[in-house]
């Protein structure tokens, strides 16, 4: 074969709107549908079995797609710099496509290793711009007029009976192991995963299930049903950005539950802004957004951190969540916000110690939000209010009847309330009424809930005024918000 258009697929396991796809086709060339199945990338300590079974049923759907159409998917186990070398061995004339991906430090390492390979060898690489994130920018200035404009634009839809389809060269199909994404085991408590089944939420979501958004987006089991659950199809590329926030402009063209539309595309518009916040600045990963933070918290107790992670601190809500998240991958906003709260400010553990594990639970999980979230939840972004969680508050104000909580927390089910919001107030009198021992039937708290808040709190507040955290709200401001609204010193 005397050329060859790669498409490179990566966060972006769909075949509509997708712009390195339609460049490719433009080519004129003979296009190669090529997922890289790397293991340095499926070791990263983010990374679980989840998300390569989510990963794997969305190239198993794209795979039978391309096949109705007469294309293959080649999924290669193979690490990228390696099989790019072999395969412009083999094919002098090579073109590669692919969107921009905002990931973790591995991935941007590989990414720069692709790209200087691609220079040393002549090989164009064409990168596009994912959603509506900017790379190389260091300032907000017009960004917000920049996402409209790429959120109305139009769609990168192709014909796949328009793309002139390649094979891998026989020689490289022997020597790169391929996998079959049909063959990966599958959890039926979790979304399922692939371009059709984004379609589907999509769909049942902005038709029905919106009518309840605003009223249980809080609420850990109300908005299992009432949240949009679009977030793995979006951080895997199942569905583009555009897709949904047009979608979500049809269905709000039909005057149905637009109050509800409104709250939800306000939180589209979140998405790009905390990608882009990780994309503009990634030593977040590993370091304090603002590093006068850089001195609190530095101590890892690992009993403490283990609880968190087992669901096993004694605080009902807690437990339940991280339960619940531990089994279904998902979790709403609310309560992942309360998850990172507990741990960083009730245990006083650095973000640091629960940041892979919680990346490990969300299905949703993308590098680009998780990190800048986390840190707006631990306290260390200075320019964000403090968030300190009251579990117990939580539990009374959105798990009502306790349902939740029972469900997740089985040792608590027969408990009445308000003993099932706080175990740790049962008497012994209590205890043996409702034939239940705090610390062998479930365990009693691993901190003091009230007082670890008022050490945090007072902890947290001295520093955030001190001169160090001050000093860096300038920078981080100037390079994280647009200029025109500034927030107060302690508001978003």
């Amino acid at each position: 074969m005397d050329g060859m258009a790669i498409v490179w697929f990566k966060r972006d396991l769909r075949l509509r709107d997708h712009e390195p796809l339609a460049h490719a086709a433009a080519s004129g060339l003979p296009v190669l549908f090529l997922y890289l199945d790397e293991p340095s990338q499926c070791a990263h300590p983010d990374y679980d079995q989840r998300h390569r079974s989510f990963v794997m049923q969305s190239l198993a759907a794209m795979a039978h797609e391309l096949k109705e159409a007469g294309h293959i998917l080649q999924v290669i186990r193979a690490e990228a710099v390696p099989f790019f070398t072999r395969i412009r061995e083999k094919i002098p004339r090579l073109q590669l496509y692919s969107h921009e991906e905002t990931g973790h430090h591995l991935s941007y390492r590989r990414d720069r290793e692709v790209k200087a390979l691609c220079r040393a060898c002549g090989i164009p690489w064409i990168e596009s711009q994912s959603n509506a994130v900017v790379r190389g920018l260091t300032h907000r200035e017009s960004w917000n007029e920049q996402w409209a404009d790429r959120m109305l634009g139009p769609q990168a839809h192709v014909p796949l009976s328009s793309v002139i389809p390649a094979l891998l060269p026989i020689s490289l199909a022997h020597e790169w192991p391929a996998a079959d994404p049909a063959c990966e085991s599958t959890s039926a408590a979790m979304q399922p995963g692939g371009e059709p089944s984004g379609h589907r939420y999509l769909d049942t979501f902005l038709q029905e299930r919106v009518e309840g958004y605003g009223r249980a987006i809080s609420r850990p089991q109300e908005s299992r049903r009432s949240c949009s659950r679009l977030s793995p199809y979006l951080a895997w590329g199942n569905l583009s950005l555009r897709q949904v926030c047009q979608a979500t402009l049809l269905a709000r063209s039909r005057r149905r539950h637009v109050r509800q539309i409104d709250l939800f595309t306000a939180r589209l518009h979140w998405h790009c802004h905390f990608v882009q916040k990780f994309e503009s600045e990634c030593d977040m990963e590993f370091n304090n957004l603002n590093s006068g933070y850089d001195d609190t918290r530095n101590e890892v107790h690992e009993r403490l951190v283990k609880a968190w992670e087992d669901g096993l601190t004694g605080v009902p809500l807690v437990d339940a969540c991280m339960r619940c998240l531990r089994e279904t991958g998902y979790l709403n906003f609310r309560m992942r916000s309360m998850l990172v709260s507990f741990l960083a400010h009730h245990l006083w553990q650095p973000w640091q110690a629960g940041v892979h594990h919680l990346a490990r639970q969300f299905l949703d999980y993308d590098p680009g939000i998780h990190y800048p979230q986390f840190q707006m939840q631990a306290g260390t972004t200075g320019v964000n209010t403090i968030r300190l969680y009251n579990p117990y508050k939580q539990a009374e104000e959105h798990d009502p009847g306790g349902q939740f909580i029972r469900k997740w927390v089985p040792e608590l089910q027969s408990l009445p309330l308000p003993f099932v919001y706080r175990p740790d107030r049962m008497t012994p009198l209590d205890q043996r009424f409702h034939n239940f021992t705090l610390g062998a039937d479930y365990p009693a708290p691993v901190v003091d809930v009230d007082k670890a808040a008022a050490h945090a709190r007072e902890h947290l507040w001295k520093t955030k005024r001190s001169d160090a955290v001050r000093s860096e709200n300038s920078r981080i401001i100037r390079r994280h918000v647009k200029p025109s609204r500034v927030p107060r010193r302690d508001s978003q």
